[in-house]
């Protein structure tokens, strides 16, 4: 999703999911977030480039490692702060020219941070279960594309 762009349909949860898996993918891999996401109640698709196909052991650890911090229900806060003025790790190229000069920053805890101006709950405990339906390679463009749901509790 582009930092700025609001979804026509948005659903909290699987939404705040999709900021958790962003970042752990980012620690995981050393990758940047999703350069595409379709999120959705029913089904989502996220997409990465990496310089490497994950294993199926690895595909687990994703979904054990996102469950565990649904779990701790990290708070969701927001901040506005000056497009200016934005701290290091939240970069000016995926912000849209037309960018306000306001810009809303989501934080959840002190494991994410990103430009947003999305819909999410307030705690990650509210997410619900996250599962891993699937996932695709694309040897030729480096993409690894997860599919997900959030289950409610």
């Amino acid at each position: 999703m582009d930092i700025m762009e609001e979804r026509e349909v948005s659903f909290p949860p699987a939404h705040t999911a999709e900021h958790l898996l962003n970042q752990l993918m980012i620690r995981m891999f050393g990758c940047e977030r999703s350069h595409d996401a379709h999120v959705e109640r029913k089904k989502s698709k996220i997409t990465y480039r990496l310089d490497s196909k994950p294993d199926r052991k690895v595909e687990r650890e994703i979904e054990r490692q996102m469950n565990e911090l649904i779990e701790q229900d990290l708070p969701v806060t927001y901040e506005m702060v000056d497009r200016w003025n934005l701290p290091d790790d939240i970069p000016l190229d995926r912000l849209p020219a037309d960018a306000p000069d306001t810009i809303r920053l989501v934080r959840i805890g002190d494991y994410d941070v990103c430009a947003c101006i999305g819909k999410h709950v307030r705690s990650t405990g509210q997410i619900g279960r996250f599962e891993l339906l699937g996932t695709n390679w694309d040897e030729k463009e480096r993409t690894f594309r997860i599919r997900f749901k959030v289950i409610p509790r």
